[in-house]
């Protein structure tokens, strides 16, 4: 399943940052994690999915398959599918994402670089395609 090496799935949330939980440093997974407590200071890696939960405060890169942010989000998000900030979502950073979702009321400050860069279209207007030198 998307070339995982191990079988658990990406849907199900295997590792929670609890309310009461203050994380710093490095969490490198396989499954999808929860975040509704405090996490400092690294980074938050998993072939599966992160759900921010709307009372967590996260100061870390967040790199996963799809992001789902309800809490506040202080750095950079990779995700290869979706990132979705929820009405009550904060996200102070950059992102490169597959796609974006950004509710009302929710709150983006960063860049944003989506997929492949694809060249915009050549755009001709009708007299220039019927004048001739």
């Amino acid at each position: 399943m998307l070339g995982r090496k191990k079988g658990a799935p990406i849907d199900k949330i295997e590792t929670v940052i609890g309310p009461n939980t203050n994380f710093k440093g490095k969490l490198v997974c396989d499954g999808s994690v929860r975040i509704d407590g405090i996490c400092e200071e690294g980074v938050i890696e998993t072939v599966g999915n992160i759900v921010v939960g709307p009372q967590a405060k996260v100061a870390a890169n967040l790199i996963a398959e799809n992001v789902s942010v309800s809490g506040a989000v202080t750095g950079n998000i990779k995700a290869i599918g979706r990132l979705e900030i929820l009405s009550t979502g904060k996200v102070w950073g950059d992102v490169d994402v597959g796609s974006f979702l950004l509710d009302d009321e929710a709150y983006f400050r960063g860049k944003l670089a989506m997929k492949e860069e694809v060249p915009p279209p050549e755009i001709t207007t009708a007299s220039s395609e019927g004048s001739q030198s």
